[in-house]
């Protein structure tokens, strides 16, 4: 009888990067929307990206959820977080809409403003030194913008108008190699706004950028290095 040939042990994948408890604990603490398993994603996303050595940037900060997972990471790779917003909410976020939080409202003045409780949040992690937060629209914001950036994590307007200016604005800053983060790309309008999901796929169809892994409605792709000048 032949002899059956040794069974092939299959490597073990590698672990996925985790943050800090304290910070994890305060993520789940924050006041905000993104789900623990698309946070660890994001998370495993930028301390991929900071290893480039370059800024990470986040368009929508509301009140600082997710940018304690991108400060996390940028801390551990010595970059920075920037992350724009004018924190006045987007649409979806304004009275007598769906994800309205009164807390979130200026008493004195009747608008919303999420920029105090974004520095609360950031604080009480400890996390403020590693963040530049820039107040202000982000087409206006991408205009003034040179340096080039190892991510950038588009989560600000939904609206078709909002979204195309967020990709259209920061994804050429992208350097070779780095990462674009999509966050809420619903395939099936069913699900949410198509808005997303529609840069996600001029994205893809560009040619510029590979599809680097899917985590429920979050997609990250990386941009392909430059070809060599010939």
């Amino acid at each position: 009888m032949p002899e059956m040939p040794e069974p092939q042990s299959s490597p073990s994948p590698e672990p996925s990067p985790q943050p800090s408890p304290e910070v994890l604990a305060a993520f789940e603490a924050a006041q905000g929307f993104m789900p623990r398993h698309e946070g660890l994603a994001l998370y495993a996303a930028a301390v991929e990206a900071g290893a480039l050595g370059l800024p990470l940037l986040e368009i929508g900060t509301y009140c600082g959820r997710s940018t304690l997972l991108l400060a996390d990471a940028a801390r551990a790779a010595g970059v920075s977080v920037v992350t724009v917003d004018h924190h006045r909410g987007s649409e979806e976020q304004q009275p007598g809409w769906e994800y309205h939080d009164p807390r979130t409202v200026d008493e004195e003045l009747g608008v919303m403003d999420t920029l105090p409780r974004f520095r609360r949040t950031l604080y009480r992690a400890g996390l403020e030194e590693h963040v530049v937060a820039v107040v202000g629209r982000s087409p206006r914001v991408a205009a003034l913008w040179g340096q080039p950036l190892g991510l950038v994590f588009v989560d600000g307007g939904h609206t078709d108008a909002h979204a195309s200016a967020d990709y259209e604005g920061w994804s050429p800053k992208l350097a070779g190699g780095g990462l674009l983060v999509i966050h809420d790309v619903f395939p099936d309008p069913a699900d949410g706004g198509q808005a997303p999901y529609r840069i996600w796929r001029r994205a893809v169809e560009s040619g510029e950028f590979d599809e680097v892994r899917t985590v429920d409605s979050l997609r990250v792709l990386r941009r392909r290095a430059a070809a060599p000048a010939a």
